[in-house]
């Protein structure tokens, strides 16, 4: 499944990495950049998860939240998290769903692992409408950030 860009957003309902259940309505009112990443403590997802850390007031200043999500358990996020400093909310597609829904998950990867989230940017704007969707085929590739950002700044006007 493809999503076009002016569609509904896919809603979802996920536990985080401190177990408490977030949905995407929570963020009505802000743009939320949603960014679902394939395995915890890997080096492209953390030298990608790092760089929107060390950039967090970035989103901050534009009233825009961050969502990473992968298919890791919430016990792995919370490590992670913990481990890697991170400032935003990380969440659990332990079942697989959302990624689905959000025509981002990985029939077969690496290592014979089935069900795998790709690598992924998307936004939904205040009105929880996509504004941006990029999926990546390669997880070694990461979300275009310069219009990422640019997207964001010109939804924030």
């Amino acid at each position: 499944m493809k999503l076009e860009i002016g569609q509904k957003a896919p809603g979802f309902s996920l536990f985080n990495s401190e177990k408490n259940k977030v949905t995407l309505s929570d963020f009505k009112g802000k743009n939320v950049l949603i960014l679902f990443f394939p395995q915890a403590f890997t080096s492209v997802c953390t030298a990608e998860l790092c760089a929107v850390r060390d950039d967090i007031s970035r989103y901050d200043n534009i009233n825009s939240s961050v969502i990473g999500i992968s298919v890791d358990s919430v016990f792995t996020l919370k490590q992670y998290k913990t481990n890697q400093g991170y400032n935003f909310t990380l969440l659990s597609d332990f079942n697989k769903e959302v990624s689905a829904s959000y025509g981002s998950l990985y029939e077969e990867w690496i290592l014979d692992m089935k069900g795998v989230s790709k690598r992924s940017a998307f936004i939904v704007d205040k009105e929880g409408r996509i504004n941006y969707a990029e999926v990546l085929e390669n997880a070694s590739d990461v979300p275009n950030f310069r219009l990422i950002n640019e997207k964001l700044i010109s939804l924030s006007d």
